[in-house]
C-alpha cells in the first residue's frame, strides 16, 4: 500500500500537487545543493518528503513549508528531530527575514506550476538570505528563466532574475516521474547568487519599473514603451547615450544593457531616480521627505578628532584617524516604521571597515567643524535619500568596540526607504526587533561592532510601545 493510501489522501489539484516518486532523481536534486555542515535548507512544498529524505539532517538544519495540513502532520512525525521544523502555511506568506539568523541558507523544492513565478520573486527579492536555489519548475518557466536576448522566451522575468543570479539548466524531467502526471515536462534549475562585485549597482525599484515598462508591449519600440515613465525625447536620448538604436526592442537588450539604459533614464528625471512616480514624498512615510542627494563628501575632508572628554581638538584625515586609532565622532541613525521594525543596511563590499556587515539604518563620521546633529541629517540624506529631523536618543562612549568613536544615536520614523545609496549599501530592509534580537544572539559576527554597541544601548527604548513582533 502506498503512503498516500495509508494516509487516505490524494494529490490536490488546487494546490498544484505533483509528487516526485523517483528516489534517484530526488537524491540527485538534493546533491545539487552541495550542502555543507551548518547549512540551513528551506524546502517549499515537501509533500510526502521525497526530497527531505535525502537531507543530511545530522549535519544541516531544515525548515519545511507545507500548505497541506495532512502532509504537514505526516512530515512532522516522519522527520521529527531538533534539526528540522515543519511550518504549516502558504509559502508566499512566509517571512524569510527569519532566515538571516540561520547563516548559509539554500532553497529546494518542486514548485507548484500555478504559483512558481510568484514564489521565485518572493524568495529572491532583496534583502535575500538565500545563496543557492535548486528548483523544479514547469519547463516553459525554466526556458524563460534561462533565456538569452533575442529569443522568444526572453522577457522581464529573465532580465530581473539574471541580474543577481547565475541561472543554469540542470535536467528536463518527464511527466512519468511525478504522481499524478503533469501534462508538460518539468525542468530542474540551479540559481547561484552572484558576488556583490559582479552585480551592477542601481536602484532595484527603478530598474524593475524600467524593465517591466520596456517589456509591456514586446512588439513596440522602446521609445514608445518607455514613454510611460519619461518623456519620449528623454527615452530617445537615453537610448542614444546607451549606444542603442531608436528602433530597439526590449528582447534585444542583455541584463547589463538594461542596467545601463535604466541609469540613463534616471539621469533625465529626478523623480525616476526614486523609482516611484510623481507622489514621491507621499509614499516615503509620515515626517519623511525625499530630496536630491548632495554631491559625495570630499574623500580628503578631515574628521573631527576629540579628546577623552569628547572636546574637539583638530581635524585629521580619515586614514590617519583609523590607523592611529584616534578618538573621533560618529553618528548612527535608526529608522523605525509604524510596526516598530528597524531598517538595517548591509554595508558595501567596498567599505574599508566591516565590508558586507549589517549596520544601522545610516551611520557616518562627523567632519571637522560639524555638529553631531548636522552630521546625522547629512548621513540620512546621503545614504537613504531622506530628509527628516533626527531625534537624539542616546550617547555611546568611545571604546575599542566602537572603533574609538564617540557616538550619538538618533531616531527617525518612516514607512519606506526609497533611495538607497548603492555605492555604499549593498541591500537593506526593515526587520522586526525580535528577529534582530535573535539574529544578534545567534550570529553577532554578521554585524558591525559599532551597531551592536548602539543597539544594545537603546534596545529597550526603541521597542517600548511599538507592538513588537
Amino acid at each position: 500500500m502506498s503512503t498516500l493510501e495509508k494516509l487516505g489522501a490524494s494529490p490536490r489539484k488546487s494546490l498544484g500537487q505533483n509528487f516526485l516518486h523517483d528516489n534517484n532523481l530526488a537524491r540527485w536534486i538534493v546533491d545539487r545543493l552541495e550542502l555543507q555542515p551548518g547549512d540551513h535548507v528551506l524546502e517549499i512544498g515537501p509533500g510526502l518528503g521525497a526530497l527531505t529524505e535525502w537531507l543530511p539532517l545530522d549535519r544541516v538544519s531544515a525548515t519545511l513549508l507545507e500548505k497541506d495540513r495532512l502532509f504537514a502532520s505526516f512530515l512532522q512525525e516522519r522527520f521529527s528531530g531538533p534539526s528540522l521544523e515543519v511550518r504549516l502555511g502558504d509559502a508566499l506568506q512566509y517571512d524569510k527575514r527569519a532566515l538571516f539568523c540561520k547563516g548559509e541558507v539554500k532553497l529546494v523544492g518542486n514548485l507548484p506550476y500555478y504559483v512558481s513565478t510568484a514564489l521565485l520573486f518572493h524568495f529572491s527579492a532583496e534583502p535575500c538570505p538565500i545563496s543557492r536555489m535548486v528548483l523544479t519548475v514547469q519547463k516553459e518557466v525554466g526556458d524563460r528563466l534561462t533565456a538569452s536576448p533575442r529569443s522568444g522566451e526572453y522577457g522581464s522575468l529573465s532580465v530581473l532574475l539574471q541580474r543577481r543570479w547565475q541561472i543554469k539548466r540542470l535536467k528536463v524531467l518527464p511527466p512519468s516521474v511525478f504522481l499524478p502526471r503533469p501534462e508538460v515536462d518539468s525542468l530542474v534549475i540551479e540559481f547561484r547568487k552572484k558576488r556583490p562585485q559582479d552585480v551592477s549597482e542601481i536602484s532595484e525599484r527603478w530598474f524593475e519599473k524600467v524593465v517591466k515598462a520596456g517589456f509591456s508591449e514586446r512588439r513596440k519600440k522602446l521609445t514608445n514603451t518607455l514613454s510611460k515613465l519619461v518623456p519620449s525625447r528623454a527615452a530617445e536620448e537615453a537610448l542614444a547615450a546607451s549606444g542603442l538604436s531608436g528602433l530597439s526592442r526590449a528582447e534585444e537588450l542583455s541584463p547589463e544593457a538594461w542596467v545601463n539604459l535604466a541609469r540613463r533614464l534616471g539621469d533625465f528625471s529626478s523623480v525616476a531616480r526614486h523609482g516611484l512616480g510623481s507622489d514621491v514624498s507621499d509614499q516615503a512615510g509620515p515626517g519623511v521627505l525625499v530630496a536630491p542627494r548632495p554631491d559625495a563628501v570630499d574623500p580628503k575632508e578631515s574628521l573631527q578628532v576629540v579628546d577623552e572628554h569628547d572636546h574637539p581638538t583638530r581635524g585629521v584625515d580619515r586614514a590617519t584617524v583609523h590607523a592611529e586609532k584616534l578618538l573621533h565622532r560618529a553618528v548612527h541613525i535608526f529608522v523605525l516604521n509604524n510596526a516598530g521594525e528597524l531598517f538595517l543596511q548591509r554595508r558595501s563590499y567596498r567599505k574599508d571597515n566591516f565590508p558586507r556587515k549589517w549596520d544601522s539604518s545610516a551611520a557616518g563620521h562627523v567632519d571637522v567643524g560639524e555638529s553631531y546633529q548636522v552630521c546625522a541629517s547629512r548621513e540620512l540624506l546621503e545614504e537613504l535619500g531622506l530628509t527628516a529631523e533626527p531625534k537624539e536618543i542616546a550617547q555611546v562612549a568611545a571604546s575599542e568596540k566602537t572603533g574609538q568613536e564617540f557616538i550619538r544615536v538618533y531616531l527617525v520614523e518612516g514607512e519606506e526607504i526609497v533611495d538607497l545609496n548603492e555605492q555604499e549599501i549593498e541591500t537593506g530592509g526593515f526587520f522586526p526587533l525580535s528577529i534582530v534580537d535573535e539574529w544578534i544572539e545567534s550570529r553577532a559576527e554578521d554585524f558591525a561592532s559599532g551597531f551592536l554597541e548602539c543597539y544594545r544601548e537603546v534596545r529597550a527604548r526603541i521597542g517600548a510601545g511599538k507592538g513588537e513582533t
